[in-house]
């Protein structure tokens, strides 16, 4: 396809520590309710295996790349 767009690189890694640094809060938003709680739901601690699963799967690929957010 020769009209196809190029997405550059540098874009690319800047997308993912973007979305590493939005997944990390999140993760601990989570992590400080569940902390928190008495007694966490089944599901708050499904969704807090969840966000952790996903900023270590995005920092497994940021190392992978080369990325570094200096």
């Amino acid at each position: 396809m020769p009209f196809r767009k190029k997405i550059k690189k540098q874009h690319v890694d800047q997308n993912l520590l973007q979305e590493i640094f939005r997944l990390k809060n999140e993760w601990m938003k989570i992590k400080d309710i569940i902390d928190r709680s008495v007694e966490p739901s089944e599901f708050g601690l499904y969704e807090l295996k969840v966000a952790e699963a996903k900023y270590f799967y995005l920092l497994r690929e940021a190392r992978h790349r080369g990325v570094s957010a200096r």
